[in-house]
């Protein structure tokens, strides 16, 4: 990566308390990073970074979101967390305006968010996403908790005719974690060996999922799509979190040692590249 690049944060914060959360999010469609290492492209971003900011809370609480648009087109906003007639809150607003989107988070898990203007999938795979955490009731702590949200690189001009035929033939440049491709190889995630850690996934996409696995570290609780598939005390374990576009969940694992664990995807598309990056799992 270039001198000066820094890691999108993949520490996940507890929940917050109160059941209300208020947030602004503002489209800015002009915004130049480092989306592989020595390799810079325009994104199209809330707040500014690919994902957008995470939106964390618990079943019942209310979100209250101010969305901007800072950027040169129509933009828009859709939370998957909520439900809401997608012909009000989630309509496109000209650059300039700004609209009040409130939802109430009736169900946990791992939600996405994204621009909902069309096409959608140009607006997704140029930046425009983000996620919910809704904790599951009864959630228990952790020692550590990351975010890896996935999408798709697609290099050339946003939404030029080049870029835009890559898009529609689903034949992306390459796969991110956190807006980066490659980039936790370069800034691996920490953790001390007997630790549990949570890893939280979304899919963005827009076309394709993730198949994620840590290479010497089996799984012992699986949540995806709002349920349980696997849990601490079941005898039997897992070794990939999989997700088809726009869903989430997470899985946790304690690292029986410590060493350099690979984080890879074992979608087929991905066979050649596999590493998004790396836990870096120091003695206890």
């Amino acid at each position: 990566m270039s001198p000066g690049w820094t890691p999108y944060d993949a520490a996940l914060e507890p929940a917050p308390g109160g059941t209300e959360h208020e947030v602004e999010l503002r489209v800015d469609d002009k915004v130049v990073r480092e989306v592989a290492p020595g390799v810079r492209q325009r994104v199209w971003t809330y707040n500014g970074t690919v994902p957008g900011p995470v939106l964390r809370g618990r079943v019942g609480d209310v979100f209250t979101v101010t969305f901007v648009n800072g950027g040169s087109m129509d933009h828009g906003i859709d939370f998957h967390a909520g439900a809401n007639a997608p012909d009000g809150v989630m309509r496109s607003i000209t650059p300039g305006e700004r609209l009040t989107y409130r939802f109430r988070a009736e169900f946990a898990g791992a939600w996405l968010y994204h621009c909902s203007t069309m096409p959608m999938t140009q607006h997704i795979a140029n930046g425009m996403y983000g996620a919910v955490i809704i904790d599951p009731p009864g959630l228990p702590k952790v020692d550590r908790e990351y975010l890896l949200v996935q999408g798709e690189l697609h290099l050339g001009e946003p939404g030029g005719a080049a870029q835009v035929a890559k898009i529609r033939e689903g034949r992306p440049d390459g796969w991110m974690f956190n807006g980066t491709a490659a980039g936790y190889d370069h800034a691996p995630l920490t953790a001390k060996a007997g630790e549990r850690v949570r890893i939280w996934a979304v899919a963005a996409g827009p076309s394709s999922g993730t198949a994620l696995h840590v290479v010497g570290a089996p799984f012992d609780t699986i949540y995806r799509e709002g349920a349980y598939l696997l849990r601490e005390s079941d005898p039997g374990g897992a070794q990939v979190l999989d997700l088809a576009p726009a869903q989430g969940g997470f899985a946790e694992l304690v690292f029986p040692e410590p060493a350099t664990y690979p984080v890879v995807d074992h979608t087929m598309r991905q066979a050649e590249g596999g590493a998004h990056g790396l836990f870096r799992v120091g003695a206890r």
